[in-house]
């Protein structure tokens, strides 16, 4: 089954960039089909391997950080090519 998630990570403090320039790196690389805008960022894939990276990389994220939240939106199907019809 093929997920569609949108992530926005905040991390509640002054070093900020930091955080999330790293988490966002390390969902790059995990192969999966990733899209960015300035708002949020999108995994498009499997959902065993989406949501595996997820516990993972949300841990270490939080873990590094001292304080944050993170906005996660999920649809069940592969949104990555959507393209608006009007």
């Amino acid at each position: 089954m093929n997920i569609s998630v949108e992530l926005t990570l905040s991390p509640l403090q002054d070093t900020y960039e930091e955080h999330i320039i790293n988490f966002i790196k390390k969902i790059r690389a995990s192969g999966l089909t990733v899209l960015e805008n300035p708002l949020s960022t999108q995994i498009y894939g499997d959902y065993d391997k989406v949501m595996h990276l997820m516990q993972v990389e949300i841990k270490e994220a939080f873990e590094l950080m001292d304080k944050g939240l993170l906005y996660m939106k999920i649809v069940k199907s592969d949104r990555s090519e959507y393209e608006p019809h009007f």
